[in-house]
Order: structure tokens, then sequence, then C-alpha cells
């Protein structure tokens, strides 16, 4: 404890007071103002306990009632000696206030410096040093714990406590001086307490601190010298007295071990390491042995790319102006596209989590919890669905079973299905998986079965009954999946069994209203029509969608429907039992499910339902009214929870220190059922695992669309708490109440047609409307707050799903995604545009996602370049010197670098990374460039834009999962990359033909031109395959449309720039050779 200034030695504890704070009648009226001596052991000691009945005599009178003190106690040592009775015990103030300042200034610290008769240690208090200058005083002056004086005042004059005490109490001047004393915090070379210091190590429970055996240790012997030796006998001197090794995570004594007696045992010792103090999650820096190098290259390139750009507008070709200006157009806007991706990945960052922590923090029971319920928020996960017939029900079916069956509270979890097609096929299978779940749940839980969807569960390869140690698993399994093929038979089936009860229905309903008109005397030619309703089990009318379409009753317009499918659980375990009724013996199992909701929101003609934006926000309302959890996790109906606990690895970040800053984790997508190979890059590696991580380091990732827990106050459009606090938001925080008609029909009421008219939703509350990627400007909105987002990359999938793993429905896909950047680049969600409070990379990354589709026009007048000059016989360059082939040559080894840089610090392969580029160029010269014309209709021209819903997989073909990848469905995006590739090929014909048989061949020219013919060629490489299929055939139209393309091309360019020696008589002659 010692220190090195006055200020200094004062310890820093919050809650407690100085001893100058104290005020001066107490101090005057203390026994320590009057008593001579006093016995201690301890140099000083803090109390860090408030108890008024143990506190000492002295703590009693220097503490104020409301005040919290403080104990570092220092015990008995070889170095620390008994005192005899006669030292002299003062409190000495290493900081002095004037009268003013103690009565306005209160500090976090206490501290009673004791003094003992011990001299020549300088780190014992009483350390003998000057006597005080006051006339007629033989005390000792003011010092410090290393022996050094204290002088209250710049004069130096030397003063005991008791005297400065009285100057203060007098007239508040330095008898030497006679100055007014100043406070040593004005001083300005005096550094602040840190209010934040941890408290010291509480005394043992039970000792008085007025005790003279607290503090010292009574020889029982008259020597502890060995007779052997002149040195001190440590273990003799333990073993005779009540010395100890005072208090730690080595040693920690009984409760009564400084008490008296033989009562010297080592006690329990406390939880030093209680994880429950630990943070919840921590950064895991790149290793700079990676991003440094990666940054020198990025630095290097941009440098490279710079000079190159400047020498190729300095060295134009004369001889083909019009090359020479598309490429160097070109290469500008390529290398100003790398900088906007670019900049963003320099500062990559990877995080991890504790879940033990989580757990001990949140679910340990405690003296107020002796239960040890969970004190976790409560989460609202949102399914949404669109269509049965693109959508399989078993597939969303088992989305729900998976989140059913997570790890998190029960009575803190809530599901809701968003139907937007109002089908009562999806609301019947989810009927249909309700009751599985009654199985498949308590399953999960007795056998931790990961993961939790029982069709993934059930197809995966290896010993199911690995690291399984229940007597009754092969058992149980057996059952539950003997149960769950009836359940997919049944799901299989509702299709035919809705059709055959609604044809009996309405066959009724026919004959019923035959007979009312035969009674009423009508003469009937033929049978009385009636519309064709649906009917539910019932035998009622379905609210919603019919499988033929009627008046209230179609697509776009039916009313609103909620169904609580099952009813929230109680907050007590229900344990399950042996009973032979039940399929599996589920003793000591909870056997409760989370709440399950049915939402099909209300549509009329005339309305914009503005798509998946305007579900999710009815489908937040409605979880407002009935569960309103704090936290929201938006999943698509194919993506399904793969690790159990990826509920909590979210709340790892949420519930952590600076967590309330956080508008929402995203979690990375992974998918299944993609070909080996990835030939379309569909699991887009290196956005998730690249770019993603590397703005993870910024202000945080995008909002995806799927996989994303979200906080509902982020999402009512408030700014994030450093910049507004938020006392509350009304009932959207008041806790779950039972539930009952009342509020299922205000939750009917929120989902109704003109629920958001003259509202903020969709502009500034919930998903944000006017954008086909409405997941992104939702995210762009919350950084724009100044909200930050986190990136949980767990070592378990968190989610996994479906992607089209066909050519065309994966073409579709990335245009729905390009256009949806181009109407963020033309309206107000434009980064350039965005407010302070967004960093500049994450600007720029938001940039980047608005101006990418751009490159596809530059990119496909530069895949055509290469035809072009092996036409023309031209190149972009006037001729292949040495400075082109440098900067070429280091343009492309810094990119290779980077790459493996990135694959190094990303966790990716080469051939991901490959794919990916490959895909880059299959889309740019597809999808993008037909995304930009696209988006300029809808800006310009105000024309809407539709997509079909992506495709998922329900089932495999003939026991072939990849059976869709070689099925080739024509699409005009096709067109572009055709006639790129047909066009190369016929370019390289011409151009090898005319070197071959030409007088003075130009192989240099041939050479650049074929290579980069070839560069163009290997990234369609995939595109070229999936056109194959998977016997090899093309669809005829193909090969006469891309003909005719490559043709009109080829000849085009012959007839402006005809080949040297052509016949040049008339405008039309001209040969090849």
């Amino acid at each position: 404890m010692a220190a090195s200034s006055p200020s200094s030695s004062m310890l820093s504890i919050p809650g407690a007071r100085s001893f100058r704070s104290l005020s001066k009648e107490k101090i005057m009226n203390s026994p320590s103002s009057t008593r001579q001596s006093r016995k201690t052991l301890t140099a000083s000691y803090v109390s860090a306990v408030s108890h008024k009945e143990e506190s000492s005599s002295i703590e009693d009178e220097m503490s104020l009632s409301e005040s919290i003190t403080y104990t570092v106690h220092i015990p008995a040592s070889p170095d620390h000696q008994p005192m005899s009775a006669t030292a002299t015990v003062r409190s000495m103030d290493p900081e002095i206030a004037t009268e003013a300042e103690q009565q306005q200034f209160v500090v976090s610290s206490a501290v009673m410096m004791m003094e003992t008769e011990e001299a020549g240690y300088p780190q014992l208090a009483s350390a003998r040093g000057f006597m005080c200058s006051v006339e007629g005083c033989n005390r000792n002056a003011m010092q410090e714990e290393r022996g050094e004086s204290m002088l209250p005042c710049d004069c130096g004059y030397k003063i005991c406590h008791q005297c400065h005490v009285d100057a203060l109490k007098t007239s508040g001047k330095c008898p030497g001086c006679k100055d007014q004393y100043r406070s040593s915090n004005s001083s300005g070379d005096e550094s602040p307490r840190d209010a934040a210091q941890p408290r010291a190590l509480p005394l043992p429970a039970g000792i008085d601190s007025n005790k003279m055996e607290r503090r010292l240790s009574l020889l029982k012997t008259k020597s502890l010298k060995s007779s052997k030796s002149l040195d001190f006998d440590h273990s003799r001197w333990l073993y005779a007295t009540k010395g100890t090794y005072g208090y730690g995570n080595a040693v920690w004594p009984k409760e009564d071990g400084y008490a008296g007696g033989n009562k010297t045992g080592i006690g329990a010792q406390p939880d030093f390491n209680d994880r429950s103090r630990r943070p919840l999650s921590r950064k895991a820096h790149v290793s700079a042995g990676i991003l440094s190098p990666y940054r020198l290259l990025v630095l290097i390139r941009m440098v490279v790319l710079g000079f190159f750009l400047a020498w190729r507008v300095k060295n134009p070709n004369t001889d083909a102006m019009w090359l020479w200006g598309m490429s160097v157009v070109c290469e500008i806007w390529f290398a100003f596209s790398w900088v906007l991706d670019q900049l963003p990945k320099l500062f990559p960052m990877n995080r991890m989590t504790d879940l033990q922590v989580l757990k001990e923090k949140f679910e340990r029971p405690s003296p107020q919890n002796p239960l040890g319920r969970s004190d976790l928020p409560g989460m609202d996960v949102l399914v949404s669905t669109a269509d049965p017939e693109k959508e399989p029900p078993l597939t969303t079916c088992n989305t729900i079973l998976s989140i059913l069956a997570a790890d998190y509270p029960l009575e803190k979890l809530s599901c809701y299905l968003s139907d937007d097609g109002g089908a009562l096929l999806t609301f019947e299978a989810l009927a249909e998986a309700a009751s599985f779940a009654r199985v498949w749940v308590p399953f999960c839980r007795k056998h931790i079965i990961e993961p939790r969807n029982p069709e993934t569960y059930f197809l995966l390869r290896g010993d199911p009954t690995k690291n399984k140690m229940s007597s009754d698993f092969v058992k149980d399994r057996r059952r539950v999946k003997r149960a769950y093929d009836e359940y997919k038979v049944r799901i299989n089936g509702l299709p035919d069994v809705i059709q055959r009860r609604s044809n009996a229905y309405n066959a009724k309903e026919e004959m019923h209203s035959t007979y009312n008109e035969i009674e009423k005397g009508t003469d009937l030619y033929e049978a009385v029509k009636v519309q064709k309703a649906t009917w539910m089990a019932d035998g009622t009318h379905w609210p919603g969608t019919w499988a033929s379409p009627g008046k209230e009753h179609a697509r776009g317009d039916h009313a609103a429907i909620i169904q609580v499918v099952l009813a929230p659980p109680r907050s007590e375990p229900l344990m399950g039992s042996a009973d032979e009724e039940n399929l599996i013996d589920t003793t000591d199992i909870d056997i409760r499910l989370p709440m399950l909701v049915y939402v099909s929101r209300e549509k009329r003609p005339g309305y914009d339902h503005n798509k998946k934006a305007g579900a999710m926000n009815a489908m937040v309302r409605t979880s407002a009214i009935m569960s309103n959890g704090a936290f929201i996790l938006n999943l698509d109906c194919d993506h399904y929870i793969y690790n159990s606990e990826a509920l909590r690895e979210a709340m790892c970040f949420f519930m952590d220190r600076g967590g309330d800053r956080i508008c929402y984790v995203q979690f990375p997508q992974r998918f299944e059922g993609v070909d080996p190979n990835d030939r379309y890059a569909n699991h887009n590696t290196v956005f998730f695992d690249v770019n993603m991580r590397a703005l993870d380091g910024l202000q945080g990732p995008f909002y995806v669309g799927t996989g994303c827990v979200f906080r509902r106050t982020a999402l009512y459009g408030l700014d994030p708490p450093q910049h507004t606090e938020h006392p509350g938001s009304g009932a959207l925080t008041v806790a779950r109440e039972p539930l009952d008609a009342s509020i299922v029909a205000e939750a009917i009421n929120v989902i109704s047609c003109t629920c958001e008219e003259k509202t903020e939703w969709g502009k500034r509350v919930g998903w944000i409307y006017g954008s086909v990627t409405e997941d992104v400007v939702t995210g762009f909105r919350m950084h724009n707050r100044g909200w930050r987002s986190i990136y949980c990359v767990t070592k378990l999938d968190a989610f996994r799903g479906t992607a089209p793993i066909n050519l065309t429905d994966r073409l579709h896909q990335v245009l729905r995604w390009a256009t949806g950047s181009v109407e963020i680049f033309f309206s107000r969600n434009n980064a350039l545009f965005a407010s302070p409070r967004m960093k500049f990379l994450q600007r720029v990354a938001y940039l980047n996602v608005g101006i990418y589709p751009f490159t596809s026009i530059f990119l496909l007048v530069y895949c055509f370049l290469p035809a072009f000059s092996l036409i023309s016989n031209q190149f972009i360059v006037k001729q292949l010197n040495l400075a082109f082939l440098v900067y070429l040559l280091t343009i492309t080894l810094t990119l290779c670098m980077l790459a493996l840089l990135e694959v190094k610090w990303s966790g990716i392969t080469l051939e991901e990374w490959w794919r990916n580029e490959q895909f880059w160029v299959i889309g740019g010269t597809s999808a993008h460039l037909a995304a930009v014309f696209q988006g300029l209709l809808k800006v310009i021209a105000g024309v809407n834009i539709s997509f079909t819903l992506t495709s998922k997989s329900g089932a495999e073909e003939e026991g072939n999962i990849y059976a869709d990848l070689y099925v080739v469905k024509w699409s005009s995006l096709m067109i572009p990359p055709i006639s790129i590739i047909l066009t190369n090929l016929i370019a390289i014909a011409i151009g090898s033909s005319r070197q071959i048989y030409s007088e003075i061949p130009q192989w240099s020219k041939l050479l650049g031109s074929v290579f980069f013919s070839l560069w163009v060629l290997f990234h369609l490489y995939p595109f070229a395959k999936g056109l194959m299929g998977k016997g090899g055939h093309i669809p005829t139209i193909i090969y006469v449309w891309s003909g005719l393309i490559a043709v009109i091309i080829s000849l085009m360019f012959v007839y402006i720039s005809p080949p040297a020696g052509s016949v040049t008589g008339t405008r039309t002659a001209f040969q090849f050779f």
C-alpha cells in the first residue's frame, strides 16, 4: 500500500468517504484525539463492509451513518513484530482540504493510518520521523506509509495530525506561514482518484476490529530463533502464534481464524474466479503477421494502379483510339470499384462468446432466485412464408420444430409464422407440426439432439449412437423416427385431404341449395351451382385464400387471421412421466412448449402490401401485443436453427457491457444441398466470411434478410442510448399478460390494411419499404442513427438453409439483389446522404452496395474488347513494351497475394475464392446488367418490378439431390454471356488464322489478345457447363440466338476495320486471310 505521493496513497474505493470529509466535530470528539496509545500491527486498513454491530469503536466514530467503509487487513508476519501496549494510535489524513471543501467534496475512499512504535521499517506507518513544529507539542509529524513527511502546506511546515486539525478548526491557516491551507486536489500535477477502483477484500465475518488479538499475534514462547541458526524460524513462528498468511486465493482463513484460542485452521476459499464477473464476449483480432502485410499489399496495389492508369492515359494507341479509349475508361472504373470494395476490409474482426458465463450470470440460483429461473430477456422468432407451392410446407414446419426445440427459456420464447398467401395448407401443416412437437421436443431435450430439425437429423451420416449413453436412446430414436415418417406422410397428403374434404362439403352445400329451391317451387333443369369454398376440418369456411378464388377469398383479397396454435407455457416446469401412453419416457424432462402463433395479415385490392417487409412489420406489431419479447429473431421459412444455442450466442453480445448500443446480431448464412463443386458460388463464402467479418471491425455487418436477432427498440426507430436516453416505449415494454379474447382482437386489428396509414411504419419504424432489398435498407437506417451491429460466427453453424442450385434460379436471385442495390443508389438511402453518426469506412461499404451493379456496363464492354482486338488486329496498347508488362505483372501478383492472405484470415479456400471470381463475371454480364436497366426504368419511368419467389427444393428427384443442377431453364439473362463466349471463340479463330497466313505475323498482339480472351472464357466456364445440362444437350434457341449475335458483331468490325491485305476496291469487299 505504499504510494509515491500523498494523494496517491489514498485508496480509491467506491462507496466510501475520505477521512477528511468527516465533520470536524466528529474528528475532535473521537477517542483518537485524546487517547495516547493503542496497540496495532496493521500499517493501514480500509473497512470493506458496513455493519454497525461488528464495527470497531474507531470505525463507529469516524464513519457517517450512511457511508460504507472498507477494510484491507495486513496480518502479523516475521517483519511485523508485536508492539508494546504503549503504542500510539493516531488517524492520519494524507490529503487535507479546506473547511469549505470538506462540506462539498466527498471522495470514494477512506484511509486510517495507524502508528506503531516500530522504527527502521519504512513501509510501517509507525516509523520515527520529524517532530511536530508546534510549540509545546511532542508528537511525531505526519508521515505517509513509506515514512516520508507529509506537508499539508507548501511552506514545508511540519505538523502532527492533531495540531493540523486544531488549526483547521480555529482559523484554517498554517501555523508556519499564516496562509490558508489549500487542498492537494487543486494542484495541477495530482491525478484524480479512479472511482471505479475495485474494493478491497473484506475481513472475515465475526471479527471485532477493536480487539488487539485481531491485529496482533501474541508470542507464546520466549524466542523464535533457531538454536542452530540466527535466522528467523518462520514455520515455528506460524505454529506457535496466531500468525496467518492473510487473505487470498492461496489460503483463506476460517471466519474465526483471528479471534483467538487455537482456531487457526483454513476455511472454505471464496470463488475468486467467479465466472459471472467475466465478460460474455471478447474480440479476437486477426494476427498482425497476417493483417500488416495485407494492408501493405493493399497500399502497394493502390499506388501501382495509380501509376498504371496514369501511364495508360499518357500513352494512347493512336492506331486504335476507340479501343484504347474504351479500355482506359473501363480500367479506371474497375480501379475505383476495387478501392470501394477493398477499403472496408482493412479491419477484420473475429468474436468469441462464453455461454457458461451467460448461464451463471442469468440462470444461477441465488438468494433472490432460489429456483434458478432464467433472467434472460424474451425472444420472439418471426418466420415468413408466402406460397406453399414454391415453399413446401414440410420445409416450413421443420423450421418451426427447430425453433420450438431451441435451447432457450420456454416462457421467454415465442414463435410466429406469417403466411402471406393465407393458405389452408400451411395452416393445417402447422397444426400437424405442433402435434408432432409434443414428441420431438422432449426427445431433443432428453438426449441433447443436434441439429433439431428432424429431417436433417435423421439424414445425418455416421453412427447416431455416438456420445449417447442413455440406455433407452435406441428405443426412443426408433419410435420418434417412426412418428416422424408418419408425420411426413400426413403433411404430404394434406393437399389431397383438403381437396376431398372441400369437395364433399361443397357437394353437400349444392344439395341443400337445390333442395331449398325445389321447396320454393322453382323449376330446376340442373343442380344449383354454389361457390367452391375451401373448408376446414371443423366444417367451417377457411377465412383465407380458397383453392377456387372467390370474393374476399383470393390471393391479395382475404381477411386477417391469427390463431394461437400452442398457448403460452406456464412459468413452472412441467415434468413428464413414464406413462405407457407416452411415446417415450419423459421422466424429469420438461415437456412444455413455447407459444406458437399463425398470422396471416389482411389483404385487400387497392392497397400496397409491401411484400415481405409489410409481412414482417405486421408480425412485429402482433408480437408486441401478444408476447412483447425484447429481442426478435428473423428467419426465412427454409432457414432452420442448426445450433440449438444460437439464441444464447446472440444474448452474449446484447447482455454484455456496451450491449445496449447493439441494434442487431447477424449470423452468417450457411446452405445445404449445394453441389460439392459449388459451381455457381451458392455458399457465397467470400461475402459472409471476408466482407462481413471485415465490416464487424467497423460499425458492424449488413443485415442480410435472415438469421438476424434484432433489438426491438432499434426496430421502432429509436436512437442508441449514447445519443438519446429512452425511459421506455410505453405499452411495448410491459410484461406479458395472459392471452384472452381482447388481446387477440387487438392483435388482429394491427394487421389490417389500414393500420399503417398515416404512421411511420415502413418509413422510420420496422422494416423499411421502397426496395426489393428491404433488409439492406433497414440495416442502413439503424447504422445511420448511430447503432452498431455484431457479426457472430459460431463453431457449429447457427442456422442453415437452402439455396437455388439451378443456373436460372441463381441468376434471378442475383437479379433481385442487384435491382435492390440500384434502387438504393437512386434513393435517399444512398450512403452519400448518410448522417455523421455513420463511420467513414462503413459509409464506403454502403456506397459500394449501391454502386456495384453499374460495374456490369464496363465489365460487359471489357469482355468484348479481346474479341474486338483479335478481329481488328489491334490491341489496347500500341505495343507490348516492358512498362506495360511490369505494371500488369505487379497488379496481378498483388491481387493473388491479397487473395492468399484473405484466405488465411477468413478461413475460406482458394477454390471458393476462385468460384466467387467466376460468378462475379457471370452475374456481372447477365443479372447485374439487367438490374441496372430495370432499376433505371423504375426510377425514371416508374415501372414497377415484380419478381418470382425463389423455389425451395422440397424433395429429392430419383435419389439425386443435385438433379435440379442440371435442369436448363431458358432466360433472357443468358443472352449476354452466351454472346461473349461465342464472340471470343470466333475472334480467336479469326486472329489465329490471320497471323498464321500473314506474311509478317505480329505474334505479340495475337498473344496479348488471346490471353485476355482466354481470361474471359475461363471466368465464364461454369456458365457454359451449366448450359450443357446433364446430358450435354443445348437448347436450339441458344445456338440460333447467340450465333446470330456473334456473326453480326464479327461482320460489323471486319467491315469497319478490314484486315491488312484485304480487297478494298469496294466497301463491301473483304477477306479474312
